[in-house]
């Protein structure tokens, strides 16, 4: 029996005018085979190309089952020649395969660390050019040339993506690419020969299955060594001897445009992918078509666009053109025509039709029963019942966590966030709440999302499960923050399996950990998880035995934390105290002790510490706020006087003096020996010590609002701070009338 005929097709990969190309080409051949450059592991994968609920883009994932972060990815948009390939022989029954080498061998060979994405290989392994002649890097540039074009992507614009019809482009590309791989020489890439090899080991085998038409679909620069006549099958035996091989798992997910852009860092990207499926879409009049296009999404950002306007662009589009001798005005035409006449020259709204247009966001979808792990499955399935969509397009959701959909898809999030899973991240809400009731996110989805789903996959077949797992493993290893701050990711992912682990480990933590930083850092973290546990109801008690524990271990550790600290180091602990402070206000005791039994443990701490020589004037003056403010302290103008007359530096007194009303400025409002303190020790200062200590100053100063400034500048300026309130200092009509108004509230007679 003779052997079949071949006709090799050499593709740009993600080309519209290529794939349309190529499909009147395979019309006018009537293949009964097609083999198209991709994974050959995949084959099994093929049929899925048709069926119901595929819409690419798409993309062909495949993880080593050992370590699913080492992964790639073959990714397809409906332009792309290979997948109108695959899609066209599938319907018409002819046999298709995939002729690459194997996922299983892709992956073993990369030299990329364990947990790192090594993938997105449609048509050239990242590194496979590296190193390589010029020609060989980007065989397109040497083309583009030798025709007098600067820019290989509009020479190709101009000799395949715009073309409509005329003659199949293919043989001419073949002879070429053959021209091209002469000149740069027979040194080839390791990838590059490996893969080439297997290419044509598939080839062979396709012929001896009894195919009489194979038509090979491949990217350009393979395509003279994928011609016949083939060399020996023994050579390419020897270039795969020994070749490496992984246990790997193939599934097809959603890709997106933005994905396929070359400047997504995507070897074999193209530079528009949105405009480019405009091509594949609306090939008739594309420009007319996209630049209404613009103008509509213009409006849609309350953008003034008229009809007019757009009739001269696309008038300027085609001059352009004309003048630059191309058949059809390109991308870079319409995107002049675009700024010009659309955007008045506008860089904000140009820069938004490059984004969302040009390049574009389009997200695929794959078919419900296509092979995916497991917890992929489940997340599916939750994300259905809470009516939550995975878009590319960034959206932020504000949660009421009183409603009980809400509070579900809060503990999806946070159970996302536990396994390393960042598709919704928190966020600053516009509407204005102080409850804890409210939680806004922003949600995104991204393609490589997909691989921290496989990632994930490990710990468990559900979401919930997953979380649980991947939280207790943690527990064995991580520090006392880390502990702290995943035990109030657990109580809002409503994790009670995972819960008590974490607080053992935390427990034992908290017992060996001498550091009072570390004590410190620990405590409002996990007076906030009692809280949380409060809102959405669940069990804390045990939260609270663990911050009365820290807090007495701070308490005892914190006096001797306190002495020899320079300005840097009294500052970060300054705000670990405000920050326990805010926690002991909130209650940081367990649920049978008295309320204020934690807070006077803590107060009675700082009380001690506020007469020492050897703590920074800093810290003191913090304390003696706190206290002061807790009415455990009635001389502070006495002790500010103090350290205000003391022969320290100006400097030091500065940092006193910021500790002190850094909280903001209602004692220099309300008490005017204060007031009247402070205006005396910056009046008399020195002027070298006044330049030293006014940027000091000033930051104090800086931190009050304009009310408050304003109230203590006129203090000063009409003299009015000195002596206590008497009576002489209230106005009586005033005060009656404010009097009668409050009566009439509550109403009672005055």
């Amino acid at each position: 029996m003779s052997p079949g005929a071949t006709e090799v097709f050499g593709i740009r990969h993600h080309g519209p005018g290529s794939a349309r190309s190529l499909l009147r080409a395979l019309e006018d051949y009537e293949p009964d085979a097609v083999v198209v450059e991709g994974p050959s592991d995949a084959d099994p994968l093929v049929a899925m190309c048709v069926g119901e609920g595929m819409e690419p883009p798409v993309a062909l994932l495949a993880y080593a089952v050992d370590d699913p972060g080492t992964a790639a990815f073959w990714p397809y948009a409906v332009f792309s020649p290979e997948w109108q390939a695959i899609t066209w022989a599938v319907r018409r029954g002819v046999h298709v395969a995939f002729c690459d080498l194997p996922a299983a061998s892709t992956l073993a060979l990369t030299d990329a660390p364990a947990g790192q994405l090594t993938g997105q290989l449609t048509g050239q392994l990242a590194g496979q050019l590296a190193g390589q002649p010029a020609v060989r890097r980007d065989p397109l540039a040497a083309l583009a040339s030798a025709a007098g074009y600067d820019d290989p992507e509009r020479w190709w614009d101009d000799v395949v993506e715009s073309r409509l019809d005329g003659a199949s482009p293919f043989p001419a590309l073949l002879e070429a690419m053959a021209a091209l791989r002469e000149d740069a020489g027979s040194g080839a890439d390791r990838d590059e020969a490996l893969r080439e090899a297997w290419m044509r080991r598939v080839l062979r085998a396709t012929l001896r299955a009894g195919h009489r038409r194979v038509a090979v679909v491949c990217g350009a620069w393979h395509a003279p060594a994928l011609s016949p006549p083939l060399p020996p099958a023994a050579a390419d035996a020897r270039t795969l001897k020994g070749l490496a091989k992984r246990k790997v798992a193939l599934a097809w997910v959603p890709w997106t445009h933005s994905r396929l852009a070359s400047g997504s860092g995507y070897a074999a990207g193209v530079t528009s992918p949105g405009w480019y499926h405009h091509l594949w879409t609306a090939p008739d009049q594309p420009v007319t078509r996209w630049l209404t296009g613009v103008a509509h999404s213009l409006r849609e950002r309350d953008l003034p666009v008229s009809t007019a306007q757009v009739i001269d662009a696309v008038r300027l589009a085609d001059h352009l053109a004309g003048l630059r001798g191309r058949p059809l005005a390109g991308l870079g035409e319409v995107d002049e025509a675009t700024r010009a006449v659309l955007c008045e020259g506008d860089a904000v709204a140009a820069r938004f039709v490059t984004t969302h247009l040009v390049v574009g966001e389009r997200l695929g979808s794959v078919p419900e029963d296509a092979p995916t792990v497991p917890l992929e499955a489940d997340l599916a399935r939750t994300c259905r019942t809470l009516r939550l969509r995975r878009e590319p397009l960034a959206r932020t959701l504000d949660l009421d966590l009183r409603k009980p959909g809400d509070l579900e898809r809060s503990r999806l999030f946070h159970r996302l966030r536990l396994l390393g899973i960042g598709w919704a991240v928190p966020s600053r809400s516009d509407v204005r709440s102080t409850g804890t009731f409210r939680e806004t996110w922003r949600l995104e989805w991204q393609p490589h999302l997909s691989v921290a789903v496989v990632e994930a996959a490990l710990w468990g077949t559900t979401v919930p499960a997953a979380a649980s797992a991947r939280t207790v493993d943690l527990a064995r290893s991580a520090d006392l923050a880390r502990l702290t701050s995943t035990l109030e990711d657990c109580l809002r992912a409503d994790l009670p399996d995972s819960f008590a682990a974490l607080l053992r480990a935390l427990d034992q933590q908290a017992a060996v950990d001498a550091d009072v930083v570390h004590l410190m850092e620990a405590l409002p973290d996990l007076v906030r998880a009692r809280r949380y546990g409060d809102v959405r109801g669940t069990d804390v008690s045990a939260v609270g035995r663990v911050c009365a524990a820290l807090l007495l271990r701070i308490c005892t550790a914190l006096p001797q934390a306190v002495t020899g600290l320079d300005d840097d180091g009294a500052a970060t602990l300054r705000r670990h105290v405000d920050a326990v402070q805010s926690a002991v206000a909130l209650g940081a005791g367990p649920e049978d002790a008295t309320p204020d039994e934690g807070q006077e443990r803590w107060l009675a701490t700082l009380a001690g510490l506020v007469d020492r020589a050897d703590v920074h004037g800093m810290l003191v003056g913090r304390m003696v706020r706190i206290l002061r403010d807790a009415g455990r302290l009635d001389d502070a103008p006495v002790r500010l006087h103090r350290a205000l007359s003391f022969g320290m530096p100006a400097a030091q007194k500065a940092g006193w003096v910021d500790g002190l009303f850094a909280d903001g400025a209602l004692p220099l409002i309300h008490d005017r020996e204060l007031l009247a303190l402070l205006d005396t020790w910056v009046g008399q200062l020195p002027e070298q010590e006044f330049v030293d200590v006014l940027p000091l100053v000033r930051r104090t100063f800086g931190s009050f609002s304009a009310a408050e400034r304003r109230a203590i500048g006129a203090r000063v300026r009409s003299g009015d701070r000195g002596g206590a309130v008497t009576g002489d200092d209230v106005d009586e009509g005033r005060g009656l009338a404010a009097v009668a108004t409050v009566a009439m509230i509550l109403g009672v007679r005055s």
